[in-house]
C-alpha cells in the first residue's frame, strides 16, 4: 500500500507503490553524489553540506533558511552551512554545466526544446544586500527595494527548469566600488543591461550545445533592437513580446544614401528613407484594421479549466530599427479564450511557418513563468537571507540544482504517476527524507 497521498488530489497513482517511494533516499544520495566533486575545494570537502542544503530545500518549506536548515536537517550544523553558501570558494559555474548537460540528455529536443529568458524581482529590505535598489518588483507589481535576477530556462512541451542565472547589478552599484568590494563582488564585474545578462546566457548554452528550436523573452528583451539583430546574426530563431505601440511597415519602404547637395563637405554615408516613403505605424493600428479572415483559431494546450484556445493572426511586417526597415518579421496578434486581450510578438521564424507553430511559439513563454513559480515555490528561490555576490550565486545554483532533482524524479515516476506534479515530488520529499531529533521547548524528544 502508498504510504503517503500528495494533497493534490488530481494526480494518478495507478501503479505508484510505497516501494517506489522508499527508493527517494537512495535516488537522492546517488543524485548528490553525481555532483559531490564541485563541492570539494583544495582545502575542505563542502560536499556533505551541499547535500544538507539541498535536503533542507524540499524539507523546510515556508522557512526555508539556515536555522530551519539546522532544526530540521540530520547533522547539520548553522555555521559549517552557512560557510557553504557565503564563503566556501567552490565555483558555480561547473556546476550550471552539469545541470545543462544533465537537462539535455532528460528533456533535450532539437525540434521542442525551447530556451527563454526572463526576469523576477527579489523583495530585499535594507541597502546592504548585493545589487539590491529601487526598481520594479513583478512580484510586488510596483517599484520597491529589491535584487532582480535574469534567468535562463529551457522547455520541452510541459517540463521546464532553470538552467542559468545572473545577478543583475544597477549602475549605482556598479559605479560604487567600496560598496561592491564590501559585497564580494569581482573586480572585473561590469555594469550590463538584463538583455546583455540573457545574451551572454543564450551564448553559454549555446557553448554547453544545448538543443532547442527558438528562444523567447518577454516584452523589455523584445523592445532592444540590437539583441535581435545579434540573433539574427547568429541564425538563431527567436519570438519576442512587444508592446502595442511598436511601428512597422507592411510594406518595405525604399532606402539610400542621399546625394551630396554640394561639392562642398563630405560624401553622405548614412542611409535613409526616400522621401515620400510611407509612415510605419503601430501595430495596434493593424490590429484594429484587420478583417475577420484573418484570423485563424488554434489551439494551444491542455489546462486545468480546459483546452486553451487562441484566436491568431500571422503577417509579415517591417519593424523600424534607427528609422529604417529592419528584415521581414513575422508580426504575430493574439488573443486568448476567453480573455479577450490582444498581446504582440514578433519572430524571426521562416515564412513557410504554419500558424499552428507560431501559435506553439506564442505561448511558449507560459513556461518559463511557470518555471520561476516552480522554483520560488518547491526550491526557496526567493527565500534566503545572504548579502553578498558568492552567497548569492551560490544559492541559486542550488536552487537549480533542486529543480533537476525534482524533475528527474518527476520523469522517473511518469509511467506509473502521469499526472504527478513538481510539487507533489517535493511534498513526498518533505515526507520521506529524514528529519533530525531534537528537545522541544518542553523537554520532549520529538
Amino acid at each position: 500500500m502508498l504510504k503517503y497521498l500528495p494533497r493534490c488530489t488530481s494526480m494518478s497513482f495507478v501503479d505508484l507503490v510505497s516501494a517506489d517511494v522508499e527508493q527517494v533516499i537512495g535516488r537522492f544520495e546517488g543524485f548528490h553524489l553525481r555532483f559531490a566533486s564541485h563541492f570539494a575545494t583544495r582545502t575542505r570537502d563542502m560536499s556533505p553540506q551541499a547535500a544538507q542544503y539541498l535536503q533542507g530545500q524540499f524539507t523546510c518549506q515556508g522557512e526555508n533558511n539556515l536555522k530551519a536548515f539546522e532544526k530540521w536537517v540530520p547533522e547539520t550544523d548553522y555555521q559549517s552551512l552557512h560557510h557553504f553558501i557565503s564563503r566556501s570558494p567552490w565555483e558555480d559555474k561547473p556546476v550550471i554545466d552539469d545541470i545543462a548537460q544533465s537537462v539535455k540528455t532528460l528533456i533535450g529536443s532539437v525540434e521542442y526544446g525551447l530556451l527563454h529568458i526572463d526576469e523576477s524581482g527579489l523583495p530585499k529590505q535594507g541597502s546592504h544586500s548585493v545589487g539590491v535598489t529601487r526598481q520594479y518588483c513583478g512580484r510586488l507589481g510596483k517599484v520597491d527595494n529589491c535584487q532582480m535576477g535574469v534567468f535562463l530556462g529551457y522547455t520541452n512541451g510541459s517540463s521546464r527548469i532553470l538552467v542559468d542565472k545572473r545577478l543583475y547589478l544597477p549602475q549605482s552599484w556598479t559605479k560604487d566600488k567600496a560598496r561592491m568590494k564590501q559585497c564580494g563582488v569581482p573586480e572585473e564585474v561590469e555594469f550590463q543591461t538584463k538583455a546583455q545578462l540573457g545574451l551572454e546566457m543564450i551564448r553559454e548554452a549555446q557553448k554547453r550545445e544545448m538543443p532547442y528550436a527558438f528562444i523567447g523573452m518577454d516584452t523589455h528583451y523584445g523592445q532592444q533592437p540590437w539583441l535581435l539583430a545579434e540573433l539574427e546574426a547568429d541564425d538563431e530563431c527567436y519570438i519576442a513580446d512587444v508592446p502595442c505601440d511598436i511601428r512597422v511597415w507592411r510594406n518595405c519602404p525604399k532606402t539610400q544614401i542621399p546625394k551630396r547637395k554640394s561639392n562642398r563637405g563630405r560624401l553622405p554615408t548614412k542611409r535613409k528613407l526616400v522621401e515620400g516613403s510611407p509612415t510605419a505605424i503601430e501595430v495596434r493600428e493593424i490590429a484594429a484594421a484587420l478583417q475577420p479572415w484573418a484570423w485563424h483559431r488554434e489551439y494551444v494546450r491542455d489546462t486545468q479549466r480546459g483546452q486553451l484556445f487562441t484566436r491568431i493572426a500571422c503577417l509579415r511586417v517591417f519593424p523600424v530599427r534607427d528609422e529604417l526597415p529592419g528584415p521581414a518579421t513575422w508580426l504575430i496578434i493574439r488573443e486568448d479564450e476567453p480573455d479577450n486581450k490582444l498581446k504582440y510578438q514578433l519572430s524571426n521564424a521562416d515564412q513557410q511557418t504554419p500558424f499552428s507553430r507560431l501559435a506553439y511559439m506564442s505561448h511558449s513563454r507560459y513556461w518559463i513563468e511557470r518555471a520561476i513559480q516552480d522554483a520560488k515555490g518547491e526550491a526557496g528561490l526567493d527565500q534566503y537571507q545572504v548579502r553578498g555576490w558568492r552567497a548569492w550565486h551560490h544559492h541559486m545554483t542550488m536552487v537549480l540544482l533542486a529543480m533537476l532533482f525534482l524533475l528527474e524524479l518527476q520523469h522517473y515516476w511518469e509511467s506509473k504517476a502521469p499526472l504527478l506534479t513538481l510539487r507533489d515530488v517535493r511534498e513526498i520529499l518533505e515526507v520521506t527524507l529524514p528529519k533530525r531529533n531534537y528537545t522541544g521547548g518542553f523537554g520532549m524528544k520529538v
